[in-house]
């Protein structure tokens, strides 16, 4: 039996996907409600996690601490026999968070009243994040069709041309799950030279890989002469949100040189002791455990295909990467609301509605599937009751 399928009851634990939901839908009982928005798995992380920071607590004192040479070689290890990227440990700062991350970037390289480019539907955050900073967003819709996503590069450019200062990449892409392919990033990359603008590339979802490898955005032809930033984080990959750990790679120096400035006008410390430890275990003894949560993954993400597309009206296809699944409700005609109404209301399930993604979004809802296939099978019954 898989270690994936035991339920782990996380009701009353401080649990943003569990214990919030009546600030997220405004409702006020949402006891009898299933979670399965926010992107959080409700596994456990891998029992490497477990026995590194008991080890760690067997030593009485907990003084101020940093990344050490030993969590920056299991960090480059992993990527490396991962996904065959070299990053060398001295281009690596350390932050809190990957939203707190694209935070400091955006702060340290754009001004106020300047322009973030994206294209749309996005992650909240990156309309969020630089608007809380009194930056203009400006966007460019992804082509859609059969619920397939590409860049249309004569609207990118055009979305260039207007003045961007940054433009926010997420890859593997979130909400749709698309891995961008090597081709599509050198043009994007080629256009940030062109245009001098800063690249800044959310890799977050990098190991939750389904169908396709993925390819690093400073890999690719041209990345050495753009000014170009990944956020990585071991977090969604085990499941350890918590635990705020993440990464930029930062190959420019004067790019690192500008962040590391940033940090210390802050008062920015590195990682704290748990995340060292966390860090380190996971990216050193953590690949069975991924492995097998992929496969566990898959499974599910073909059980929610195979069930949903049977419904009049609904469409889904498996992504490419992460384990959220991005549901085309267009064909049933309701509206967001209507939908909405009916999940929380009547089948008491909460998804995130498309539009929370941007207006590209609207027509589609998200679906976070990395749970226990019996909770899965419940939320799936539950999605078709709200629409019976």
């Amino acid at each position: 039996m898989s270690r994936f399928n035991d339920y782990h009851e996380r009701r009353n634990s401080s649990s943003i996907k569990w214990d919030n939901m009546s600030e997220i839908y405004n409702i006020p009982d949402t006891s009898s409600i299933l979670p399965m928005w926010i992107a959080d798995m409700d596994f456990p992380a891998p029992p490497v996690l477990a026995d590194a920071i008991n080890e760690r607590l067997k030593h009485p004192v907990f003084g101020y601490t940093f990344p050490n040479d030993e969590v920056k070689k299991a960090l480059t290890n992993w990527y490396e026999t991962r996904h065959q990227w070299t990053i060398d440990p001295s281009t690596i700062l350390f932050q809190q968070g990957v939203v707190p991350a694209i935070a400091t970037i955006i702060e340290t390289f754009t001004e106020v009243g300047d322009k973030i480019g994206m294209s749309t539907p996005a992650y909240p955050p990156f309309f969020n994040v630089p608007i809380a900073q009194q930056r203009e967003i400006v966007t460019a819709d992804l082509t859609e069709k059969d619920g397939a996503y590409a860049f249309d590069f004569g609207v990118l450019e055009e979305l260039f041309q207007s003045g961007i200062k940054l433009y926010i990449l997420c890859n593997p892409h979130n909400p749709a799950g698309i891995v961008w392919s090597r081709e599509d990033l050198e043009k994007l990359v080629q256009l940030c030279i062109q245009y001098d603008v800063y690249l800044l590339s959310d890799e977050i979802h990098a190991d939750i890989l389904i169908s396709k490898n993925y390819t690093p955005a400073l890999s690719v032809k041209g990345a050495d002469q753009a000014k170009i930033l990944a956020c990585i984080a071991p977090t969604k990959t085990f499941n350890i949100a918590g635990i705020h750990a993440a990464m930029i790679v930062a190959p420019n120096k004067d790019l690192y040189t500008a962040l590391d400035l940033n940090a210390q006008a802050h008062g920015v410390l590195s990682l704290n002791i748990f995340a060292c430890t966390a860090v380190k275990a996971v990216y050193t003894e953590g690949a069975q455990w991924l492995d097998e949560l992929l496969s566990y993954i898959k499974e599910n993400m073909q059980y929610v295909s195979d069930e949903l597309n049977a419904i009049d009206g609904i469409s889904v296809v498996i992504p490419e990467a992460t384990y959220l699944m991005w549901i085309d409700y267009r064909g049933t005609g309701l509206s967001e609301q209507d939908i909405m109404q009916r999940l929380l209301t009547k089948g008491r399930l909460a998804l995130d509605p498309g539009t929370k993604y941007g207006e590209a979004g609207r027509g589609f809802l998200r679906i976070n599937v990395a749970c226990p296939f019996e909770t899965l099978k419940d939320g799936i019954a539950r999605f078709k009751h709200a629409l019976l």
